[in-house]
């Protein structure tokens, strides 16, 4: 898995460049992502970088269309294996209802959906397990969506950019106290609870998936504004909780004065935390990294702990009971 990760930029800058035919579709007022896992967290990605668009945005992580989907409605299903049961039903929904559609999968029972049904379909190659193909599938789907979804050539690059900056930091090749990941991942411990801003839940939500599939630890994901109106009662109590906090470079200036209010109320009550900060540019340069450095601290913590990252069992015994 390791040797996949260490070469995450070089994946990206393949699939963005690759031979892939983009995706051409008019009069589109509204984008459904839909998947699961790390396929569902490419959706939030997606879901970031049009925020501040006219596009109306779903993320669909389950079996059913939101009701105000029609023909005007782009409809994105990935399932990295090919196999996933939930996205493969919202996509015979959306055929079903005269949605654009397009399927994006390493092949399975997808491509043979969409061979036989005629949908538009791209074939992206696994590397190693869905969790590690991410940047593969953000890239070739930032590449054949380009006209749709709008990010400057020079946001890709710098993407990739700032990613190869971190690789020489956070790779198996760099394993000493400068390292980033492994730091975070000598400190982790208990349960990690990852507070994030608005715009960088997409982050959170990954890096909570990553420490689940490749720690086989739990963990909480929290918004840092909604927890100082609830979650941050439960610090009263001690407990084996530990607190990472996500913060943006140009967070908003309200979100900075919460940020600085929780340090105060975590260093005058002893709560040990750890800050991780975004990368300075776009939005999807702030999250391809912080998903870069956190994916690689969860294998780290898993490697420190005796435990392979590699297997799923539970999914595993999931899957195999689902008719």
């Amino acid at each position: 898995m390791y040797k996949v990760y260490d070469k995450w930029p070089q994946i990206a800058k393949e699939s963005y460049e690759s031979s892939l035919v983009s995706f051409e579709s008019s009069n589109i007022n509204h984008i459904i992502f839909s998947g699961m896992g790390g396929s569902g967290a490419l959706g939030d990605i997606f879901s970031a970088i049009l925020s501040k668009t006219n596009i109306h945005v779903n993320v669909v992580k389950g079996y059913h269309l939101p009701n105000n989907a029609d023909s005007n409605t782009l409809v994105v299903t990935t399932s990295i294996s090919g196999d996933t049961v939930e996205t493969l039903t919202v996509m015979d929904s959306a055929r079903k209802i005269n949605c654009r559609l397009i399927g994006f999968s390493s092949g399975g029972k997808m491509e043979e959906y969409c061979v036989k049904n005629k949908v538009e379909f791209r074939k992206i190659p696994i590397y190693h397990s869905p969790r590690a193909s991410f940047p593969a599938f953000l890239y070739s789907i930032l590449k054949t969506l380009n006209s749709i979804i709008s990010v400057k050539k020079e946001d890709i690059s710098e993407s990739i950019n700032e990613m190869e900056n971190l690789q020489k930091l956070i790779s198996s090749s760099n394993l000493n106290e400068k390292n980033p990941s492994l730091n975070l991942a000598k400190w982790i411990s208990g349960i990690p609870l990852i507070y994030y801003p608005w715009g960088l839940e997409a982050a959170s939500i990954r890096f909570k998936a990553s420490l689940q599939e490749n720690a086989k630890i739990h963990a909480i994901s929290e918004n840092v504004i909604e927890a100082c109106h609830n979650g941050i009662v439960a610090w009263e109590v001690k407990s084996v909780v530990k607190p990472i906090l996500i913060e943006g470079q140009d967070d908003y200036i309200k979100t900075k004065e919460r940020w600085h209010i929780l340090k105060e109320y975590f260093k005058q009550n002893n709560i040990d935390f750890w800050e991780v900060f975004s990368v300075k540019g776009s939005i999807l340069s702030k999250l391809i990294n912080l998903i870069y450095l956190l994916d690689y601290a969860s294998i780290y913590n898993a490697i420190i702990r005796n435990i392979d990252p590699t297997p799923i069992k539970s999914i595993d015994f999931v899957k195999s009971k689902l008719s």
